[in-house]
C-alpha cells in the first residue's frame, strides 16, 4: 500500500434530518454487538389506507366480535390523533352522560393546544359497545392496558394492533405504523375538497406548512397531472 494511504480521510455521508412527525420508528444507535431494533424495517413516511382498506379491517374486527380493537380503530380514523394522544383517552373525553358525543375535543400532548374531533355514529356505537363491555366509568382510561405495570394502553401495545390489523388484510405491515391511522381521514377529506385549511384544524398543526408536508400532498398532487399529461 502505497504511502498516502496513511492520511487517507474516512468518507463521510450526509444524513438527511427527518422530521420525527413524519416517522414512527426512529434509527437506534448502534452498540457493538447489538443489532438496531428497527433494521430492516420501513421507516418512511407512512402512507394512509384506501377506503376499500378500512371497510376490510372494519369488517374483519366485527366478524370476529373483537369489541375494543374495532373501538380503537374507528376512533383512530375519525379523532386523527397522534397516538400519545389516542392511548390517554379517558371514557370523560368522548361522553356526555352515558352515551357518546358527536363532537369532542383534547389538548394534545405535543403541542399542549385544544383540538375538536367528529364521531361517527358507527364510532360512537363501538365505543358506547366497548365501554359497556368493559364496564368504564367516566374518569377510566378509555383503553384501559392488560399490563399492570401500564394504566393505559401503550403506545407501542397500539402499534402492534396496527401492525396486526394491516396484516390481516394481506397488506405489508412493515409499510404502515400508527401515523398511518392518523393520517388515513386527513387524507380522504384533502382528496374529497382540497381544503388544506381544514385538514390543518382537524390535525390541529400550528403551520399550514406541517400539514402539507405531513400529507405529501406536493407530491402526490404533482404525480397525479404528471399521470393525467399525455406527450
Amino acid at each position: 500500500m502505497g504511502s498516502g494511504s496513511d492520511h487517507r480521510q474516512p468518507a463521510q455521508t450526509n444524513v438527511p434530518f427527518i422530521r420525527k412527525e413524519n416517522v414512527m420508528e426512529t434509527t437506534a444507535i448502534n452498540t457493538p454487538g447489538r443489532v438496531p431494533w428497527n433494521k430492516s424495517k420501513f421507516t418512511g413516511q407512512k402512507p394512509p389506507l384506501k377506503l376499500k382498506e378500512i371497510w376490510a379491517i372494519r369488517i374483519r374486527l366485527q366478524l370476529s366480535a373483537r369489541t375494543r380493537d374495532l373501538a380503537i380503530f374507528n376512533l383512530a380514523i375519525d379523532s386523527k390523533l397522534r397516538a400519545c394522544d389516542l392511548t390517554k383517552l379517558r371514557v370523560r373525553n368522548i361522553c356526555h352522560g352515558q352515551h357518546v358525543a358527536s363532537r369532542a375535543t383534547v389538548m394534545q400532548q405535543k403541542t399542549q393546544r385544544p383540538v375538536q374531533f367528529e364521531l361517527t355514529e358507527q364510532t360512537r356505537d363501538s365505543a358506547e359497545a366497548w365501554i359497556r363491555t368493559a364496564g368504564l366509568s367516566q374518569s377510566d382510561f378509555l383503553f384501559p392496558s392488560r399490563i399492570h405495570e401500564s394504566p393505559h394502553l401503550s403506545t407501542r401495545q397500539y402499534a402492534r394492533l396496527v401492525h396486526r390489523w394491516i396484516a390481516s388484510i394481506g397488506l405489508d405491515d412493515t409499510a404502515y405504523g400508527t401515523h398511518t391511522m392518523r393520517r388515513t381521514k386527513a387524507s380522504l377529506i384533502y382528496r374529497r375538497t382540497k381544503n388544506l385549511r381544514a385538514v390543518q384544524l382537524l390535525l390541529g398543526h400550528s403551520k399550514l406548512e406541517s400539514t402539507v408536508r405531513y400529507l405529501g400532498i406536493e407530491v402526490d398532487d404533482a404525480l397525479e397531472m404528471a399521470e393525467q399529461t399525455e406527450v
